[in-house]
């Protein structure tokens, strides 16, 4: 087979004919860097490798881009490279960034569970199960939350002075304020034990 054409496309692509029809678009940069251009013979398994190569570097690229804006886990990147780019492609990116300590599980959840004890005074279940979400590892959430945990009877008495504090004088507010911190992740128990009587 012979590549007999390759043009530019936006977005780093390059459009490949192959015998005078286009066949696919790759990268530009792992085009140029493979060697092929117009005039050269390529057969199918060499086809195959440059299309790989094309989709790990395009997926170590978005990668990037997701990560360039702010920490995410290796899930959330696994979740937005697959469906682009296949699971061998998004695999060996993850890995390589992981490699470059770009992608940081144990950090990104810590960092995570603090913002969400600190800004949103979630309570620990509410954080772990926000932690199962984002794909971290059970026995990572387990230490974090043991090292990070607030006491849940401070948080709850800051969220009612702050948040409820003009709500609690009739039963509707009331129970709006224990709706509001059921909702947080809070336990009946330590509700019960703040509220005013």
């Amino acid at each position: 087979m012979l590549i007999t054409a390759a043009e530019e496309r936006k977005k780093g692509m390059t459009a490949l004919y192959i015998d005078g029809e286009y066949a696919v678009s790759v990268d530009t940069v792992t085009l140029m860097s493979s060697g092929y251009k117009t005039g050269s013979e390529i057969n199918d398994e060499q086809l195959y490798e440059l299309i790989q190569m094309s989709k790990i570097n395009r997926a170590k690229e978005k990668a990037l881009y997701l990560i360039e804006y702010r920490a995410r886990s290796r899930k959330e990147i696994e979740d937005k490279l697959v469906p682009l780019y296949g699971e061998q492609a998004a695999e060996q990116a993850i890995e390589r960034l992981e490699q470059l300590g770009l992608i940081d599980d144990e950090g990104f959840a810590r960092e995570f569970a603090r913002q969400l004890f600190e800004n949103r005074h979630y309570s620990s279940k509410r954080v772990s199960y926000e932690l199962i979400k984002k794909g971290i590892d059970r026995y990572i959430i387990e230490e974090i939350i043991e090292e990070l945990e607030p006491d849940p009877h401070e948080q709850i008495e800051r969220i009612l002075s702050t948040k409820y504090s003009r709500c609690l004088d009739d039963e509707k507010g009331r129970q709006r304020a224990i709706n509001g911190l059921r909702a947080m992740g809070f336990s009946w128990y330590d509700i019960k034990d703040c509220l005013p009587e």
